[in-house]
Parts: C-alpha cells; structure tokens; sequence
C-alpha cells in the first residue's frame, strides 16, 4: 500500500511540473504577443469605441504590404498567436515575428507623421 501511495505521489508531482511549464509558456507567448499586456484600454463610450476602431483599420489599410497587412490583422483584431497565422500562411513563426515587427514599426512611422 505504501509503494502504491508512492507512486501515486511521484506522478501527481510529475503532472504539476508539466502543468505548470505549459500554464509559464502560456504566459510568456501571452504576454511576448498581446500589445497591451494583457489589459485592454479603457474607452470612454461606444462613439470614441467605434471612431478608434475606423482609424486603426484605415492606418492597417495603409499598410503597403498585403502579408503585413493580413498579419497584424490576424494578429491583433482576430486575437490569433503568431504561431496560429504561420500555419495559416504557411511561413515561420519567426517570419511571422519579423514581418509584424516591421509593420509595427511602419504604423508608428505613419501616426508621427
């Protein structure tokens, strides 16, 4: 009965570390992917809702790439992880990274001009 309990304790154990790594990846990709931590940013009423949201799609619009484009698209209005849009267009998960890391960097460019 003893070795039995044992047992039974070293594989509860087991399957609480491997939870945990999973729960901790989880978090690091949430956290690595999501623009506003996790949080989203308070609106005042409907109007300025729908106005902010007119403005984001006309900035992404602008966007001159069609990847880019459908990429931040995914990545931020669909709320898909990057690894989700790779498979999806059959690329990388780093060429995923790169390209919405440029796009980003081309959105701020347009905003501060």
């Amino acid at each position: 009965m003893e070795e039995q309990q044992t047992v039974y304790e070293h594989y509860r154990k087991e399957v609480y570390r491997i939870a945990w790594r999973i729960q901790y990846k989880a978090k690091v990709v949430r956290k690595r992917e999501c623009s506003f931590g996790g949080v989203e940013p308070a609106t005042s009423n409907f109007t300025s809702s729908s106005d902010n949201k007119i403005v984001v799609r006309q900035l992404i619009n602008a966007l001159p790439s069609d990847t880019g484009r459908t990429i931040i698209f995914k990545i931020y209005l669909q709320d898909k992880t990057e690894t989700e849009v790779a498979r999806e267009l059959n690329m990388s998960q780093q060429g995923v990274n790169k390209w919405k890391r440029k796009m980003i960097k081309e959105l701020s460019r347009m905003v501060s001009s």
